[in-house]
């Protein structure tokens, strides 16, 4: 499932108040809100509620690089794709960008967990398949 490139999803963010810090940018921790909601939203907009109700996902790392500041009235958006899906992990990629202009990138390892049990889930093909086109596991 490497060599393929799944579908990507877009989520809108407009820069309030709250979300700037001391320096007048989006603060450091406001960008992982806004890469986690961004997932959040991609699971949700691809995977059917029979099965996304089945599974719950935690971060195993973060990396993010801060490039650009935001601030507050900005309108970004943010480009998030699934690099593959490997047993209980899933590879994720975020953009945030400012129309053209890329403030930040990250990656984040996330780990399926049954939403039951909360031990580690496999992602099947039935899954891993609404992300990539032509998938198999």
């Amino acid at each position: 499932m490497k060599d393929q490139q799944s579908s990507s999803h877009f989520f809108p963010i407009r820069v309030v108040a709250a979300d700037i810090d001391d320096l007048n940018h989006v603060n450091n921790i406001v960008y992982l809100r806004y890469v986690q909601e961004a997932a959040g939203s991609h699971w949700f907009t691809v995977v059917p509620a029979e099965l996304s109700s089945q599974i719950i996902w935690v971060v195993r790392r973060h990396e993010i690089d801060y490039l650009k500041p935001a601030f507050l009235g900005d309108d970004l958006i943010v480009k998030t794709w699934v690099d593959n899906f490997t047993g209980v992990t899933s590879d994720r990629h975020c953009e945030i960008l400012r129309g053209d202009e890329l403030l930040a990138r990250s990656r984040t390892l996330w780990v399926s967990l049954d939403a039951k049990t909360f031990r580690p889930k496999r992602v099947g093909e039935n899954i891993a398949g609404l992300f990539f086109r032509n998938a198999s596991l």
